[in-house]
């Protein structure tokens, strides 16, 4: 039996409604002594993931790099790199989690490698090679200048000018990450044949980095400005709207391609990651039907801070373009401030709360369960382009890829006393550790193990249909949905309003007419709310789930 098919069950929809929790393996635990986390780290602390409910873990790059972008340059998509472990470090990963009932999904960065992979060495050598048309090419302008004016994610010009070749390459991200041409049918089949290769060692899905930014106009035209009023002034990327370097209608042939190549794997299956400048149109796309990605998301809820009619907003406009389709939500990942900051610490078990309440399937990121707040670094241990490049006005993405805490100590159980950790260690994230919170009853880290828990035993939350109740309905800060499976009804809301806000009456009636009761479900951390008669009070800063009878 290969390990492709030891799977934790036979249910091949298990994603639909799963929460996987996301681990940046060089913040999880380092195992070596190194100052870095490694696979070996991971396998030891699976049994703190298992103990969240949660139904998988997706794991970010652990592939072959020089790591200038942290593993999202790829040099060998088919091997572990040395940091992180061996093959056999992975595979014994995978047993592991299998044997706890974890499905693995793992990172895939498909549309650009390291400039360092064979495939990129090979293609700069001159123009008539065999790989000299595997990454985008194009002639300078008569004046010496880039082909167009596309910009990079990371600061400057998408264009780095090769003398050998004696033209430009395209890199939507640093210049040591350069774009591979998906307009070659050989690029497209080496892409599926790397995904298969993890497939066949045992993996459950795929999570795909900027899964829309594959091909790009073969035109090279320029692509418009952006209206005034959305341009972040600190990053120069956001000046254009990404027309023409993104988002192309080829990639819906190749989603479909990919998907054909999973639904080979019963219970295999994938999540996009969409970027962009109007992401929930693209979202919906993807994920239409049963022939494209599986799931995808967003940053319209990765940025959210927690405001009730902006909520609302993202959750309508995505059903009224995707009713068909199936959302992953999360308030965080490793490139976003922390939802414990976005929200308030005092609102984490309230933000995933509301997260809960949601239909989709969730992603849950490491120390999220334990309120972990986006650290603070200074300059001068920064590691992240993104941060380096645009200080201060943005400080990069190395405030929510501190290492993990797992002990009350000067590095937080994450390595050894006396090793310099890749990051350092917030030291208000000390009294957070795991081994502190597993002690306390009450602690946020055992009120999100209920809360999942409920969730994962709540078919109505897992796989039922969700009806927004709209603001006007609702009194200010409140959010509400009502989730529908069968029979089951259950009404969620939630008071979202900041300190200072008043309390909120909630007349039920006005909501689900016709209910002929309602029984409040109890939900870790929250206080019972007062219901009199038909009119229900919510305290800002509470939620509660209502099943209708």
């Amino acid at each position: 039996m290969t390990l492709s098919q030891q799977r934790p069950n036979d249910r091949t929809d298990w994603w639909r409604g799963a929460t996987i929790y996301q681990i940046y393996p060089r913040s999880f635990l380092d195992a070596n002594g190194d100052g870095i986390g490694d696979l070996k780290g991971i396998t030891a602390r699976l049994d703190h993931v298992a103990s969240l409910n949660v139904d998988a873990i997706w794991l970010s790059p652990f592939f072959t790099s020089p790591m200038d972008d942290f593993g999202y340059d790829v040099a060998d998509y088919c091997d572990v790199d040395p940091m992180f472990g061996t093959l056999d470090d992975f595979r014994a990963l995978v047993e592991r989690a299998h044997e706890l009932g974890l499905r693995v999904i793992i990172d895939q960065v498909l549309s650009h490698s390291s400039d360092q992979h064979p495939w990129f060495q090979e293609s700069r050598q001159d123009r008539t090679n065999p790989k000299a048309d595997w990454y985008v090419w194009a002639d300078p302008r008569p004046d010496g200048t880039p082909p167009n004016n596309w910009m990079a994610a990371f600061s400057g010009r998408a264009w780095t000018f090769d003398a050998r070749r004696r033209q430009y390459y395209l890199h939507n991200f640093l210049p040591s990450q350069p774009d591979l041409n998906f307009h070659n049918p050989e690029v497209q089949q080496a892409q599926l044949d790397n995904l298969r290769f993890w497939l066949e060692l045992g993996v459950d899905g795929f999570r795909f980095d900027v899964v829309n930014y594959y091909f790009h106009d073969p035109a090279l035209t320029d692509n418009p400005p952006m209206p005034r009023e959305r341009v972040q002034p600190g990053n120069p990327q956001s000046y254009q709207f990404q027309q023409h370097n993104i988002e192309q209608p080829e990639n819906l042939p190749y989603l479909e391609r990919i998907r054909a190549l999973l639904d080979e794997y019963p219970g295999s299956t994938t999540v996009g990651e969409i970027a962009g400048n109007d992401q929930l149109p693209t979202m919906a796309a993807y994920t239409q039907g049963e022939s494209r990605l599986h799931m995808a998301y967003t940053f319209d809820l990765l940025g959210s801070t927690g405001d009730a009619a902006e909520l609302h907003d993202v959750l309508a406009r995505f059903r009224e373009l995707g009713e068909d389709t199936w959302p992953c939500w999360a308030l965080s990942n490793h490139d976003v401030e922390r939802s414990a900051t976005s929200w308030g610490e005092e609102r984490a078990l309230l933000a995933l709360t509301v997260l809960c309440s949601l239909r989709g399937s969730l992603c849950l990121y490491q120390g999220e369960e334990l309120g972990l707040p986006e650290a603070e670094l200074a300059y001068e241990d920064l590691q992240d382009p993104f941060g380096i490049n645009l200080w201060p006005e943005v400080k990069g993405r190395d405030g929510c890829r501190t290492p993990m805490v797992w002990e009350d100590a000067p590095n937080g159980g994450f390595c050894p006393e006396g090793v310099p950790p890749w990051l350092p260690v917030f030291a208000r994230h000390r009294p957070l550790a795991v081994e502190r919170q597993d002690q306390a009853p009450d602690s946020l880290l055992n009120r999100v193990r209920q809360l999942l828990k409920l969730r994962a035993d709540s078919d109505t939350l897992r796989q039922g249909e969700q009806q927004l109740i709209a603001p006007e309905a609702l009194p200010e800060d409140v959010f509400g949905v009502v989730r529908q499976s069968g029979e089951q009804r259950l009404l969620c809301l939630a008071h979202l309003g900041q300190e200072g806000a008043v309390a909120a009456r909630v007349r039920l009636d006005d909501l689900v007419p016709g209910a002929n009761g309602w029984s409040s479900l109890a939900l870790p951390g929250m206080a019972t709310p007062q219901l009199e008669g038909r009119e229900l009070g919510l305290e800002p800063g509470q939620a509660t789930w209502l099943a209708i009878t």
